[in-house]
């Protein structure tokens, strides 16, 4: 499912009302609904490499998780020097 790992945020259902006329205010009649189209908000996710009870996974976080500091990224691994025996 398309949602948030953190917040379980996901998409919601809405409408698009498309309008004709002129606004009474503007001198027409007034505007009037021609057609209302069902439509999905998404939310904004990102595929980001987190940390999830110690462990690194990719998942997929909202950008207000991002931001707020409520997802941990992941840090890059380390290349460590092998030592010389």
């Amino acid at each position: 499912m398309y949602q948030c790992t953190i917040c379980e945020k996901k998409s919601v259902r809405g409408h698009k009302i498309t309008k004709r006329g002129m606004a009474k205010k503007d001198g027409g009649v007034g505007r009037r609904n021609v057609r209302v189209n069902d439509r999905r908000f998404m939310p904004n996710l990102q595929r980001v490499r987190i940390l999830i009870n110690g462990r690194v996974s990719h998942e997929y976080v909202c950008s207000a998780c991002l931001r707020s500091g409520l997802a941990i990224k992941a840090p890059l691994r380390v290349v460590r020097p092998a030592v010389a025996a």
